[in-house]
């Protein structure tokens, strides 16, 4: 069996500084044949990573969190990239409803204690649907915000490695990369929404480049855990 140190170090020094579409490709077809899975919000910047996954295998599947607190453009926008892109395989994963009329009964607990909510919302419900793959890609890159700077391409999560092929990226490689693929855009992006999660979390901001800087505007909080929790 392989070390897990082994097969990051291994992994980041094949990968730091290449091509995130040849990364993607040899993470799909050598290092995770068949164990990998992409886990998408469908927001700003979503349909980058998705396209270049679709160019290399379609049928990986795609794990949407649909928390129930999602904007009505958001979940259109999902319909529409899946059927742009070609996408052959996107679930749409959420809480249990046990779950939500025990904990969050009156749909208010984001208000009261965001964590909690995150946590019923998205962290747990990703760690169910995470079962049986050995890797998860996602689509943060160093400049979204302080805690995202330091991270490599390949982490691990403590039950699977973490995927992020586009760690590199700035902002202008993100606008370049719309640009020249023609993607469609999220609608909220033309109203200020340059980051877009949950609707009672989610603001606009006047500032593209800072667009995180909408989510949990006002505290203190700048994830929603499912990439600070460690899976044990």
């Amino acid at each position: 069996m392989v070390d897990v140190e082994d097969m990051l170090e291994a992994l980041n020094a094949r990968y730091e500084g290449g091509d995130a579409a040849a990364i993607i490709d040899h993470a799909v077809h050598e290092a995770f044949p068949g164990r990998i899975a992409f886990v998408s919000s469908f927001g700003a910047e979503s349909a980058v990573l998705l396209h270049l996954m679709a160019s290399v295998d379609p049928a990986v599947p795609v794990l949407f969190l649909d928390t129930n607190k999602l904007f009505g453009e958001t979940v259109r926008y999902r319909s529409r990239l899946q059927h742009h892109l070609g996408l052959e395989d996107v679930r749409v994963i959420g809480p249990r409803k046990a779950d939500l009329e025990r904990e969050d009964p009156q749909g208010t607990l984001s208000m009261k204690d965001p964590d909690e909510c995150c946590r019923l919302r998205k962290t747990e419900p990703l760690t169910r649907s995470l079962k049986g793959f050995d890797c998860w890609a996602t689509g943060r890159k160093r400049h979204q915000t302080t805690f995202r700077k330091e991270m490599e391409v390949v982490e691990h999560d403590g039950q699977h490695y973490k995927l992020n092929p586009l760690a590199s990226w700035t902002r202008t490689d993100i606008r370049d990369y719309f640009a020249a693929m023609k993607l469609p855009e999220h609608p909220l992006v033309r109203q200020g929404y340059f980051s877009i999660g949950c609707m009672p979390c989610t603001s606009k901001v006047e500032d593209e480049d800072d667009a995180r800087s909408g989510r949990w505007a006002g505290q203190a909080k700048t994830e929603c855990g499912i990439h600070t929790a460690k899976k044990e």
